[in-house]
């Protein structure tokens, strides 16, 4: 089964990389999507399995979604270059905070990372 990926970023360019780099690694995404109200509206009508979100959205910040994501378990990976990386892990100590611009294959490792972690969650966070 295909693990689906829900993408929260407005900067296009970033975007479309983002969707590109875990579509490529075989993951169905749900996305780009620039707004907290579409992120919010594609996770209400379809729940993903992970969720790769920047912190500041054109509508908003995305810590409301990502509070509903935390709540059902759905692993984050927050992705942003405006946010304190200590700031967001003191109020979402289960994400992962990944600083922007962030290499694909260190995003990939994240997502695998966190997949593997939903897996065993005796698994200790680094």
């Amino acid at each position: 089964m295909v693990q689906r990926i829900l993408v929260a970023e407005d900067a296009p360019i970033v975007a479309f990389d983002l969707c590109d780099t875990v579509e490529e690694a075989g993951y169905e995404v749900a996305g780009p999507h620039s707004g907290v109200s579409s992120a919010t509206q594609a996770y209400e009508s379809d729940a993903p399995d992970l969720a790769i979100l920047d912190i500041s959205l054109e509508d908003g910040e995305v810590y409301a979604l990502a509070e509903r994501l935390e709540a059902d378990n759905v692993p984050i990976i927050f992705h942003s270059g405006s946010h304190k990386k200590e700031v967001v892990a003191a109020r979402f100590p289960g994400a992962t905070t990944l600083v922007k611009p962030c290499p694909p294959a260190e995003m990939l490792g994240a997502v695998n990372g966190a997949r593997e972690e939903k897996r065993n969650p005796q698994l200790i966070k680094a």
